[in-house]
C-alpha cells in the first residue's frame, strides 16, 4: 500500500514541473525546446523520443538528430504497418544518421490469445490498439522521465488546445512542435532537403496501421483517413488513461 502514495506524489510533481516548463518555455521555437528539455531531463531520469515515422516525422528527427543522434528513439512496430513505413524508417535513420534507434513490438503471447487471426481491428478497434499499441509503447517509455513526440495542434480538433509540456502519471510529454502550421511542417521539410514517407504523395497525410488507415479526402483534417467511418480518432497513446499502462509496466 505504500507505493501508491509515492506514486501520487510523483505524478503531483509531474503536473508541477510540466506546468512549470510550459510557463518558462512553451512558447519558444522548437530546436530551443528540446534543448532546454535535453539538459533537463538526460541526466535527470532519462529522455527518449517516440516516432512513427509517418507523414510528418522526419523534421522532429531532424532537429533531434542535430543536438544529439544518440537520443533513444522509440519506433512501435504494431505488425500491421505498411511496408513503405518501415522502408522509410530505416532509409531516413540512415539520413539523419540515428544511432539508438530501438524498435518495440506488441506482447506475443498476447497476440496469440487476443488476435491470433490477426483481424481484431474489424470486431473491436480499441482493443487491438491497446494491445498493439498503447501497452507496447508504456513498456517503452516507462524507463524515462520524458519523451518528445512529434504532435501538432493543427492536426485535429482533439488536439488544439495541446499543450508543449504535459504530465502523463509521473512522466513528462514534450511536443516540440506544438504550435507549428502545416506552411511551418513543410517550410522545414523543403529547407533541409528532407525525405518524406512515400504514403504522403497518395493522399496518406496521417500514416498508422495498414487495415485502418486511408487517403484523406480534400478538405477534410490530416488525421481523417485513420479509422475513417467510425467515431474513433485516436490509439489512445496520447489520450488520458495511458499513464495507468506506463504505470503498470513499472
Amino acid at each position: 500500500m505504500a507505493a501508491k502514495p509515492r506514486l501520487l506524489e510523483r505524478e503531483m510533481d509531474a503536473l508541477e514541473v510540466a506546468a512549470a516548463l510550459e510557463a518558462r518555455h512553451g512558447h519558444l521555437a522548437p530546436e530551443a525546446i528540446i534543448e532546454v528539455a535535453l539538459e533537463r531531463f538526460r541526466e535527470d531520469g532519462g529522455i527518449a523520443v517516440v516516432s512513427s515515422f509517418g507523414a510528418d516525422s522526419a523534421s522532429l528527427l531532424h532537429m533531434i538528430a542535430r543536438l544529439d543522434s544518440t537520443l533513444p528513439v522509440l519506433f512501435l512496430d504494431t505488425g500491421k504497418h505498411f511496408g513503405e513505413t518501415l522502408e522509410y524508417r530505416d532509409q531516413l535513420a540512415e539520413d539523419l544518421k540515428l544511432k539508438n534507434l530501438q524498435i518495440v513490438h506488441p506482447k506475443p503471447e498476447v497476440l496469440t490469445v487476443r488476435d491470433p487471426d490477426g483481424t481484431l481491428h474489424k470486431a473491436n478497434a480499441d482493443l487491438c490498439c491497446e494491445i498493439r499499441k498503447v501497452e507496447p509503447m508504456a513498456r517503452a517509455v516507462e524507463p524515462y522521465a520524458a519523451w518528445f513526440t512529434g504532435r501538432k495542434r493543427y492536426q485535429a480538433e482533439t488536439r488544439t488546445n495541446m499543450p508543449v509540456f504535459e504530465a502523463v502519471g509521473p512522466r513528462i510529454r514534450i511536443n516540440p512542435l506544438a504550435r507549428w502550421t502545416t506552411a511551418d511542417q513543410a517550410g522545414y521539410m523543403r529547407a533541409h532537403n528532407l525525405r518524406e514517407n512515400p504514403l504522403v504523395a497518395y493522399g496518406y497525410l496521417s500514416i498508422g496501421c495498414f487495415p485502418c488507415t486511408e487517403p484523406v479526402k480534400p478538405g477534410q483534417d490530416g488525421r481523417s483517413g485513420r479509422w475513417a467511418g467510425s467515431a474513433k480518432t485516436e490509439c489512445g497513446i496520447h489520450l488520458p488513461g495511458f499513464e495507468a499502462f506506463a504505470s503498470s509496466a513499472a
